[in-house]
């Protein structure tokens, strides 16, 4: 057995990935790769060892552009190619790069804006089989997705995932990955009920596994990768799932733990389970009307779009104050 609950998580055939904007943290977990979102890419902004970053962007939009508000769009891109290029250097797979929230339910300017991230990777020499343009999971967020996968050949990670109505429009969308949250789905049934779950009766656990059975019955190639832990319970009920994208402070506390981790998830037992198949991506009337049913799904994407929105505008605000210094 390994020596560790995350290298057991690791053999247990999950590829484990870092959800931090912070270096050190992704070098120290030797995950496959990263993701990132406007939350992370803020929290790091903050720290005195990113100014260089924010510092470079706010350089490269002056150069590009006269105009003050087009050059803080342009430095908010360019700061999360910023990122996502110094994080590629750490890992040997893929970052995620997340399309700005206000966008979300925007088809054709979802579309616009991931072409402009790739493009960016592309003037630093990285090419777009290193990046998954993250696309919070509306059902015109998947449209997008769908477009872009197809016509340009672009990988997506669709986020804010909550429900098997999502995940399933994502599947016949054939987009690259999903990240359903485990985590939130968790607090939001915990302020509903005012129970506690333990990690086998977890709400959010028993999404992610019925998403994992129902693309391995359909043999869906989307990778499932779960997020939004909120305790290493969540994460070893999990083991054996396609993906899991951590934080540094649960994979730390894997990496201390001998506790075993055994695997929970077979692909090959998927396969004898009797489930009925849907349709979502074309049925639209019928996408929405099976969405809105789902009151935790509905409520919980709402949220983070306009969370991640937020926090896309503070990091406006704080390449504004760059940009005028």
């Amino acid at each position: 057995m390994s020596s560790n609950s995350l290298e057991q998580l690791k053999a247990a055939g999950t590829t484990v990935v870092t959800d931090t904007g912070e270096f050190e943290s992704i070098a120290k977990y030797k995950p496959q790769d990263a993701t990132t979102n406007p939350s992370l890419i803020l929290a790091a902004s903050k720290k005195p060892e990113y100014a260089k970053l924010i510092d470079e962007a706010v350089s490269f939009a002056k150069t590009k552009s006269s105009d003050p508000k087009e050059q803080v769009n342009i430095a908010l891109d360019q700061l999360l190619i910023e990122f996502g290029s110094e994080i590629l250097k750490i890992v040997p797979g893929r970052v995620s790069t997340e399309v700005d929230a206000r966008l979300s339910f925007d088809k054709d300017a979802t579309i616009k804006k991931a072409l402009q991230l790739i493009d960016l990777y592309k003037a630093k020499g990285i090419s777009s089989d290193r990046i998954l343009i993250k696309i919070a999971s509306t059902y015109e967020g998947i449209q997008a997705a769908k477009e872009l996968e197809s016509k340009h050949g672009i990988h997506c990670n669709l986020t804010l995932l909550f429900s098997f109505v999502q995940a399933v429009a994502c599947a016949e969308a054939k987009v690259t990955l999903i990240s359903p949250f485990v985590g939130r789905i968790l607090d939001w049934h915990k302020a509903a009920t005012g129970k506690t779950y333990d990690a086998a009766e977890d709400p959010g656990v028993i999404s992610v596994k019925n998403i994992f059975d129902y693309y391995k019955k359909f043999d869906y190639k989307t990778i499932v990768m779960g997020a939004s832990f909120r305790n290493t319970g969540e994460i070893k009920e999990l083991a054996g799932c396609d993906f899991l994208t951590i934080s540094p402070g649960l994979l730390e506390e894997l990496l201390n733990s001998t506790d075993p981790v055994p695997q929970k998830l077979f692909a090959d037992k998927a396969k004898s389970l009797d489930i009925e198949k849907k349709a979502y991506l074309d049925e639209e009337p019928i996408f929405r009307r099976d969405f809105n049913e789902d009151q935790m799904a509905t409520e919980k994407l709402s949220d983070g779009i306009r969370k991640f929105a937020a926090d896309a505008v503070t990091l406006s605000k704080l390449i504004e104050t760059k940009l005028s210094a």
